[in-house]
């Protein structure tokens, strides 16, 4: 029977609300919490394989990262890899996948630039090699096959660590985890699925989330942890009104099997979205998938037009809005990158374009090995700062203090599942004086395949509060070293 009330209600199923529905059930002493999802199973928006780009970012082959930003992904990267690499085999092959991975960088001045990335990141990635051009070919031969001899290449990779992961079994495995661990504790765990929300309101000290199916669920305090419906939520109760979300589209192309890992590429420094990547897809046999593109969607989820009417409650376009644009398409890589992207979608040509795009990754495909890959493609939402008139990098979130999260969790937000709900968990502690278990948590997900004890930990304070009592965003305090948004995962 459900819970008359929760200490914590998280509102969103995706991987990062079952990934803080694992880590409370686990690690604390709460005496109940609910997870409420609006679809009949977990994790099938922008958290289904379909969706993302299937990838553990850790750091390492991501170009756009600095160190101190590629230290704190390797921890919340290495969590991931931790939980899976506990499972029993035949769970643990359903949800993280060895395969090969580099970034590869085409001339002299890609180069020179990973050499010089190898020296100052060879201490905290030890596994990663700097490859030549026979060490390319060995790993990922269609890489070199059908290039000029003459044309200098490098890369910087490793060739036998989980580097992709279905967040799609990964949630199914934190909420059968939570549940079990829950029971053992006396601890209420509530399911909620095929549960839309309508209205989050405060009322006293509770929280009352309102529901058409389950009535008005009541709860102490509440994360939501649903994309681009998070600032929904948040507006809807006055907080973050100074926020817009732009909501980035990625769609991916299939060719047969060219590579037999990940191969990522250098990022562009003036264009604030993902790199194009060719990587295995763990849905799709005998396939390698390339993308992702990039494009602004006036959807809240992919392939849902219902979501346009809620895109626009939250997007508020006006003069701060107009100004992000503007400062945007200024930018002449910007102007052309859209305008690529834009015709990226557009059939018949698609395919012919986006093939322009990767061979520089396999040169001997051909443009009738390209197809462009329906159905596959989520959607990002990106945060526009009104009062900064800035695009903000990164995750994101509204804390306004008063027991209530809003999360919105942009590429790497799969990756970053399990740290982030750390965060949460941190939060929430220190709003209901609850315990938390540390010790056993950093035996499950601090040690193992990876060691991470000695990384960055969690804060176990709130964060730092703008004027606004919103966090200040890490991404957003680091925007010119780090620039990245997209619909990788």
């Amino acid at each position: 029977m459900a819970a008359t009330t929760y200490d914590v209600l998280i509102v969103g199923g995706g991987v990062s609300g079952t990934a803080l529905l694992y880590e409370l059930a686990r690690y604390t002493d709460v005496n109940a919490i609910g997870l409420i999802e609006k679809y009949d199973k977990v994790a099938i928006v922008n958290s289904h394989g379909r969706n993302n780009s299937q990838t553990i970012h850790c750091g390492d082959i991501e170009t756009n990262y600095t160190l101190d930003k590629a230290r704190t992904t390797k921890r919340t990267a290495g969590m991931v890899i931790n939980f899976g690499t506990k499972l029993a085999a035949a769970e643990r092959d359903n949800i993280i996948y060895r395969y090969p991975k580099m970034v590869l960088g085409v001339g002299d001045k890609q180069c020179d630039f990973l050499r010089k990335r190898f020296d100052t990141f060879r201490e905290l990635f030890p596994n990663m090699r700097l490859l030549e051009r026979d060490d390319i070919a060995a790993q990922e031969p269609k890489v070199v096959e059908g290039r000029d001899p003459a044309e200098k290449i490098l890369a910087l990779g490793s060739s036998d660590e989980y580097t992709a992961v279905n967040y799609t079994t990964l949630s199914e495995a934190f909420v059968k985890y939570a549940e079990q661990d829950a029971e053992k504790k006396g601890m209420t765990c509530d399911l909620h699925l095929s549960t839309p929300v309508h209205k989050i309101e405060k009322e006293g000290d509770l929280f009352k989330v309102t529901t058409p199916n389950k009535g008005t669920l009541q709860a102490r305090y509440v994360v939501v942890a649903a994309g681009g419906h998070s600032l929904l939520f948040a507006h809807q109760m006055g907080y973050g009104l100074d926020k817009s979300c732009l909501p980035m589209a990625g769609s991916f192309y299939f060719t047969p099997k060219v590579l037999n890992g990940k191969v990522y590429t250098i990022q562009n420094e003036n264009l604030p979205f993902a790199a194009v990547h060719g990587d295995p897809d763990v849905l799709v046999e005998d396939k390698t998938r390339f993308g992702p593109t990039a494009l602004m969607l006036p959807l809240l989820e992919r392939y849902n037009s219902k979501t346009f009417t809620e895109f626009l409650r939250v997007f508020r376009f006006d003069g701060s809005v107009a100004k992000v644009f503007w400062d945007l398409l200024k930018v002449r890589d910007i102007r052309n990158y859209v305008f690529k992207n834009f015709m990226y979608e557009v059939p018949i040509l698609r395919e012919r374009l986006f093939h322009q795009s990767i061979k520089s990754i396999v040169p001997s495909l051909r443009a009738e090995d390209v197809t462009f890959a329906k159905g596959f493609g989520g959607v990002r939402p990106q945060l526009i700062d009104k009062t900064a008139k800035k695009l903000v990098m990164g995750e994101a979130k509204i804390d306004p203090g008063t027991g209530i999260v809003f999360n919105m969790t942009p590429s790497p937000g799969g990756t970053s599942c399990l740290g982030n709900a750390e965060k949460d968990l941190y939060l929430a502690q220190k709003f209901l004086g609850f315990n938390i278990d540390k010790e056993t948590f950093e035996g499950d997900l601090l040690m193992g395949e990876v060691e991470l004890r000695g990384l960055d930990e969690a804060p176990q304070m709130s964060p730092e509060k703008s004027s606004h009592g919103e966090d200040l965003d890490a991404e957003q305090q680091k925007e010119k070293e780090n620039k990245s948004v997209g619909p990788g995962a």
